[in-house]
């Protein structure tokens, strides 16, 4: 069972993980993990493992239910955000291993710390968002870089997981340096360390201000996107509501716009204005430009006719 045990407090751990840790003869786990669910660990045997063994935590996994033990694997967060749901899948397949194998898998979920982080700071996941590891101990950081420039640019807002530590201190600056090519120096940031843990603290700074915050291994930072604010302590995000809606009035409809429908700034009513911007004498290339995308995905969208969508009664979104 690879358990996802939340961000480390017991009244954010599903029932789920608790039945299976309970249900376990054998408890695997950095040993961080295991002095988190310390108190429900009592006739259990313990396996601790150190921060960069997690192959050999799959691999003694695997052994204890060869030998036809129960076995939790525990995972911070959810086992499959950057937990051990991978890397035990890949060991269990180099060694042969399939689903019909007398020793079954099952991933038991939980609260990732881009959640519980979340929760504790406002709503500034509530629109699009991407989560970006700046640990390059198993990662390239030419890769790293890329992904962190194409979400800048992109206007998601991020959560940066493993952000720093104590010989990664660079990679925190080098994402800033990426994220201000592309956003405003006073986007909002939140840093959150040990969320729901003893030593919680929440930092709110500024994008430009970020790299000079207390940041360590235990801290996940989230930056807002362009539309994120900070207010009375709280970090959110907006849906778009204003966007289709007069906030003001009672949630009337703006003009040129319809309940259900996509926004006159849609899809549809985009494309209507790149032909209409085509047909005026624009090029492809200077529409790419203008609305900073691929002149071949422009080219594409031109030469491809469309319709004008149809709602069927009662499916309308928002």
């Amino acid at each position: 069972m690879l358990v996802g045990i939340g961000p480390g407090s017991v009244d954010h751990m599903t029932a789920r993980a608790r039945a299976a840790i309970a249900e376990a003869d054998v408890v695997i786990g950095y040993v961080t993990y295991i002095k988190l669910v310390a108190d429900l660990l009592d006739g259990k045997e313990i396996i601790r493992k150190s921060m960069t063994e997690e192959l050999d935590r799959a691999v003694s996994a695997l052994a204890s239910a060869r030998a036809g033990k129960k076995v939790a694997l525990i995972s911070s967060g959810d086992a499959g955000v950057y937990g051990m749901a991978g890397p035990t899948y890949e060991v269990l397949f180099q060694s042969g291993w399939t689903p019909d194998d007398p020793v079954q898998v099952e991933i038991v979920p939980g609260a990732s710390a881009l959640n519980s982080c979340a929760a504790l700071v406002g709503a500034p996941l509530t629109h699009d968002f991407c989560a970006i590891s700046l640990s390059d101990l198993l990662t390239p950081w030419p890769t790293i870089a890329r992904r962190l420039d194409a979400v800048a640019m992109a206007d998601f807002v991020v959560a940066l997981y493993n952000p720093k530590s104590g010989r990664r201190t660079r990679q925190i600056v080098e994402a800033q340096r990426l994220f201000l090519r592309h956003r405003r120096a006073d986007t909002p940031v939140a840093i959150v360390k040990s969320a729901y843990r003893r030593r919680e603290n929440i930092v709110f700074t500024t994008l430009d201000r970020m790299a000079d915050a207390d940041i360590g291994m235990l801290s996940t930072v989230l930056i807002g996107n362009s539309n994120t604010f900070v207010r009375d302590g709280l970090m959110v995000t907006p849906r778009g509501y204003a966007n289709k809606y007069d906030m003001e009035e009672g949630g009337a409809t703006r003009a040129g716009e319809k309940a259900g429908r996509s926004l006159s700034t849609g899809l549809l009513g985009w494309l209507d204005q790149l032909q209409a911007e085509h047909a005026a004498g624009a090029t492809i290339e200077a529409l790419a430009a203008r609305h900073r995308l691929p002149a071949d995905y422009i080219a594409a969208t031109l030469a491809e006719p469309w319709e004008d969508e149809a709602v069927p009664a009662g499916e309308g979104e928002a």
